[in-house]
């Protein structure tokens, strides 16, 4: 699995260190200072995956991840942040970068992300009505080829992140999967019961799903886990 990773933090040590444990895990790793030359080595030569840290002089993670979306350049990006606060969290996903993780992390946690970005397998059909390689719930429409989603006449854009969660939900509706199923579906790794990565998910992508005031789909169900169902 290991590919090509582009790191940019404009903390020598922290680019430094992280270049070196990613090189050992057999990752082709590129590392820049700042979000100017992140650019730069993104359009020279694409990598797999990026790992942006959210502040940078200059140019910051957070536009040089709307820039390379704004390009349709729809490479996996890690967001690497040193504030806690779900509305920072946020702004990286509507930045359209497919993961966050809070500074200081544990260095698997962030290898077990990577993985995940990387994966290209999905699970196997379910729950939804599937016909060839769309699912279909109510007035959702997910195409799974394309990965491309709409409500009624609607197109959503999702993130790589987002579609995943969304399609392993749809081809499971009805039935309730727990946090552990889902983090072990989509990331490959169980942040743990105090971790609210799949929270901040689970409401970002409500509010693009049910955004103009359509009949909600994603239900939460209190101290087990998630499930979409038909209004």
């Amino acid at each position: 699995m290991p590919g090509k990773v582009l790191v940019a933090d404009d903390d020598r040590a922290i680019r430094t260190s992280l270049a070196r444990a990613l090189e050992l895990e057999g990752y082709d790793v590129v590392a820049v200072p700042d979000g100017a030359a992140a650019l730069d080595a993104a359009r020279q030569e694409p990598p797999d995956v990026l790992v942006l840290d959210v502040m940078m002089p200059g140019v910051d993670g957070l536009t040089v991840c709307r820039v390379l979306r704004a390009e349709r350049d729809r490479t996996p990006i890690l967001m690497l942040t040193a504030r806690t606060e779900t509305s920072d969290r946020v702004a990286g996903l509507d930045a359209g970068a497919d993961d966050y993780l809070p500074k200081p992390f544990e260095l698997d946690e962030l290898l077990a992300r990577l993985r995940a970005l990387l994966r290209r397998a999905h699970p196997t059909p379910e729950g939804g009505t599937d016909e060839g390689t769309t699912l279909r719930l109510s007035d959702l429409r997910v195409d799974t080829a394309a990965r491309r989603v709409w409500r009624g006449e609607r197109e959503i854009d999702l993130s790589k992140t987002e579609f995943d969660l969304l399609e392993l939900l749809v081809r499971n509706a009805g039935i309730v999967l727990d946090h552990s199923t889902i983090y072990d579906r989509i990331w490959g790794y169980d942040f743990g019961p105090d971790s609210k990565n799949l929270a901040v998910y689970i409401s970002y992508l409500r509010r693009k799903i049910e955004a103009n005031g359509e009949p909600k789909l994603i239900h939460t169900v209190r101290g087990v886990g998630y499930t979409v169902r038909s209004p």
